[in-house]
């Protein structure tokens, strides 16, 4: 196609006109053919045509789709030398050539010495600093903007909001929106949906609701049913999410890829697979399941929800695979634990000349960490740094948490100690790795000197620490670490945070404090409070309480097998068998079934997992030989199992 536009423009060049080859050029952009559009520029100049102030326009527009920035500064230079360097349209497209090849300091230098300046000028420069979050600088060009008299259209307003909602901050989206209101621009349909999606960005679905129903039916576009459905799905809040778009396909109104990617995004979790499958077909009834950017969130939906299968179907049917094609199908198998399948991934990705990035890794260590393998983190270690990713911070981090959960502290500490840079979870990080080595000093000192450095801990940060005061038994340094949260930093307590305390106060004997502090919460205890409790009552066989506490357990979870045993071991420990058949009873009655404990280990880089009676390995022989002689050798000094261990393994 371009060779038969070039030979064309080759035959006729004499007689071609600067207004042909700016219609070809402007033709080529708006099509996506941006390439194109940057050889009929070269072949309008070898012409011996001069371009003029309709071509540079356009020629800085496919520059920066491109976001090329050595084809930025070559017409720059072009733009330079020819007659229409000070016309404010033709510097207008240059800033914006600039800005969307995020040389954004250059763009406002040039931008700064304008000599005449329009609204598309400001608008330019503001969009461009909005899109990065930099909300001072954008209210400082707004200000600078009005101070001369110009003023602020749609755009304007869209630039405005779209900052404030990346700084998440509410009160500035509701003056925008005063203001939007007050110039005369409340009612246009695209600053009406960025003020959908600023609120629920600042997560006030209530507002943004308001909003959406303030927009008359007949002016609603898909963009404005999205962005409601972007919003549930962004808070995930899924259910409403489905309800939304249930309300929209009644309105006739037909979703696009949008709409399916903000539906999927708010499945991404274990408890939403059935609704991810429903969008799923919904997505292939609306002709969108072939889009890569579709797949690769299914893939994620699939995997994260434990549909293995199903993700891998996808992932091998796929005509066209990107690097988040191969890290979605990564992840996936990191987040079930097999290491090998994953490994095995990221060979075939690089084989395929797919080169791993940021992502890729952390995913890798993310599945090293759970497994504990070890040394195959340390070869991802050297990996990371002959590719250039130790120096990103999410990479260091992700390094930490899997030498910490690998048992190698030491490692942890030393990585974290030589980082350049650190951030709330990198401390965050070092910190709970301390906690789950038992090394609770640390973690607590760490704490502290954060603290000492001006970090904000946050709500995980609180997690960790409340869990190292679990595990040594801090009770005081504990209520002093939640007041903290609660008190100092207005951080809400999580339910994990409640559940923290709750196992704080029950390791130290005081049951009856832990369930009043269970009934004074200002949120329903979940599964894992109650479960805290239980496990208390287990250890201190207290029998009054831990059936006032199972009775919560068993109407929350009556499927699951953890509280019954816990229960049946407390009556099994005072000699109340009567109520060990009970429990037995009651599983039985509700079909529960407990599921049996698995152990993995390393071997020479091979991943093995056991499960209790495990005869499926092919050295299973050998093994129970070796298991035979290390009960025989504990009979002889005397061991004898705990009542609670044989009772959970039954």
């Amino acid at each position: 196609m371009t060779t038969s536009v070039t030979r064309s423009f080759n035959r006729f060049s004499n007689s071609c006109t600067v207004a042909l080859w700016n219609s070809s050029i402007r033709a080529a952009v708006n099509d996506g053919c941006c390439d194109k559009a940057l050889l009929l520029f070269r072949e309008m100049k070898q012409s011996g045509l001069e371009p003029d102030n309709l071509t540079f326009p356009s020629i800085a527009k496919a520059c920066g789709k491109l976001s090329n920035l050595r084809h930025s500064q070559i017409i720059h230079t072009h733009v330079v030398k020819s007659p229409f360097w000070s016309d404010k349209f033709v510097q207008t497209a240059t800033v914006d050539m600039y800005v969307k090849c995020g040389n954004l300091e250059f763009a406002h230098n040039l931008f700064e010495r304008m000599p005449e300046k329009d609204v598309a000028s400001w608008n330019t420069m503001i969009m461009g600093f909005a899109q990065l979050g930099l909300l001072d600088r954008v209210l400082l060009l707004f200000c600078e903007m009005r101070f001369i008299g110009l003023k602020p259209d749609s755009i304007t307003i869209i630039g405005l909001t779209q900052s404030s909602s990346y700084a998440k901050n509410l009160n500035m989206v509701k003056a925008i929106h005063c203001f939007g209101i007050q110039i005369g621009i409340g009612e246009n349909v695209s600053v009406t949906n960025t003020w959908i999606a600023a609120y629920a960005k600042c997560d006030d679905l209530g507002l943004a609701e308001r909003v959406f129903r303030g927009i008359p039916t007949e002016l609603r576009t898909v963009v404005s049913w999205n962005s409601m459905v972007a919003g549930y799905a962004y808070l995930e809040k899924f259910v409403d999410a489905i309800s939304f778009y249930q309300s929209m396909c009644r309105n006739g109104v037909k979703p696009d890829i949008s709409t399916i990617l903000s539906l999927l995004s708010s499945c991404v979790h274990p408890e939403a697979l059935l609704q991810g499958k429903l969008i799923h077909a919904h997505g292939i009834r609306w002709g969108c399941d072939s889009d890569i950017s579709v797949t690769n969130t299914l893939i994620s939906v699939y995997s994260t929800s434990g549909d293995i299968d199903s993700a891998r179907y996808l992932f091998n049917r796929m005509y066209e695979r990107t690097c988040v094609s191969w890290t979605a199908m990564i992840s996936g198998y990191a987040k079930k634990g097999d290491v090998d399948e994953a490994l095995a991934l990221f060979y075939a990705m690089e084989a395929a000349g797919h080169k791993p990035d940021m992502v890729t890794v952390v995913a890798l260590l993310s599945a090293c960490g759970q497994t504990g393998a070890l040394e195959l983190g340390r070869w991802i270690n050297r990996y990371a740094i002959a590719n250039g990713f130790k120096e990103s911070v999410i990479v260091c981090n992700a390094l930490i948490d899997m030498y910490a959960k690998c048992g190698s502290i030491d490692d942890a500490s030393e990585l974290f100690h030589t980082m350049p840079e650190r951030t709330t979870v990198s401390w965050t990080t070092m910190i709970s790795g301390y906690a789950l080595n038992g090394e609770f000093e640390e973690a607590l000192n760490l704490f502290s000197n954060m603290m000492g450095l001006g970090l904000k801990p946050n709500y995980i940060t609180f997690l960790a620490v409340l869990q190292a005061c679990t595990h040594a038994g801090f009770l005081e340094k504990g209520w002093e670490c939640f007041d903290l949260m609660t008190k100092v930093y207005k951080l809400n307590p999580g339910l994990e945070h409640y559940a923290c305390m709750t196992d704080l106060l029950g390791r130290r004997g005081k049951l009856k404090e832990a369930l009043k502090f269970i009934q004074n919460m200002p949120v329903k205890a979940d599964a894992g409070v109650w479960g805290a409790l239980l496990g208390a009552c287990k250890i201190h066989r207290d029998v009054e309480i831990g059936e006032y506490v199972a009775d919560h357990l068993f109407g929350l979870e009556p499927q699951t097998a953890v509280s019954y045993v816990a229960m049946a071991n407390i009556y099994a420990a005072e000699g109340r068998w009567e109520g060990v058949a009970r429990i037995r009873a009651m599983m039985k009655c509700n079909r529960v079934r407990k599921l049996p404990g698995c152990s993995v280990i390393q071997v020479n880089g091979k991943i093995h997992s056991f499960t209790v009676e495990d005869r499926g390995h092919h050295v299973c022989l050998q093994i129970y030989e070796v298991l035979d002689g290390l009960a025989l050798q504990l009979k002889e000094v005397g061991f004898r199992p705990w009542l609670d261990t044989i009772l959970d393994a039954s």
